[in-house]
């Protein structure tokens, strides 16, 4: 498949370099600047799982502490032994009662095995047509599917895709964190963040990484 360059410039990946050209831009702003010296070096290396993978790890964390959604995740992998991840096909053949045993709610086993038919269909993108696509195209596409939404999706682009400039506006770690980070009485609304947080573009996605654990900071043990 041939690159389009204009894409790929936009695509781009994590690079050594590109986290330092990040880090100097982020550091232009004084409550970003004095977060990153608290915190110091994020690792920014994308997991490159299969699409399916990714993004049933994602929807099993939704609304979940890591630490709930861990256990979970390990469960229900335990459900197909001889698999280091179930297949589509194997959670196609699977009722939701089976995978309601795992711990997964109702509308969340039923939101896999629906990932798993459009993967079964062709209806999802593979890692290296993923790598041709835009965030937009991506988001696009993968909404379609019933239980993915948005925050589904940039969790897909920034933990597995590597994407550079996503900020998911709508999760609470990254509005709760710059609550902290800016010292505000109160979270921002999404639309006020999104409009905040173009200053970070390009590199959207290493503020986000840094809000996260700005929250962390004050977060209750599991």
């Amino acid at each position: 498949m041939m690159w389009n360059a204009a894409k790929n410039k936009e695509i781009g990946r994590w690079t050594k370099p590109m986290s330092k050209h990040a880090i100097r831009h982020l550091r232009g702003e004084p409550a970003m600047s004095a977060l990153i010296e608290k915190i110091g070096p994020i690792r920014l290396l994308p997991r490159r799982l299969p699409p399916f993978q990714a993004l049933a790890h994602a929807i099993i964390h939704q609304q979940l502490s890591g630490k709930a959604a861990g256990t979970i995740l390990e469960r229900f992998k335990l459900l197909f032994p001889g698999e280091e991840f179930p297949s589509p096909a194997a959670v196609v053949g699977t009722s939701p009662d089976k995978l309601r045993g795992a711990g997964l709610s109702r509308p969340k086993a039923g939101y896999i095995i629906e990932l798993a038919r459009h993967c079964e269909a062709g209806l999802i993108p593979s890692l290296p047509e993923c790598d041709a696509l835009t965030d937009d195209e991506i988001i696009a596409r993968l909404t379609e599917i019933r239980g993915i939404g948005r925050w589904t999706v940039e969790m897909l682009l920034i933990f597995n895709l590597g994407r550079p400039d996503v900020l998911p506006v709508h999760d609470l770690g990254v509005r709760r964190g710059f609550q902290i980070a800016y010292g505000k009485r109160k979270m921002p609304e999404p639309e006020k963040l999104a409009d905040y947080g173009r200053r970070w573009g390009p590199y959207r996605t290493l503020a986000a990484r840094y809000l996260w654990r700005a929250a962390d900071f004050t977060a209750k043990p599991d």
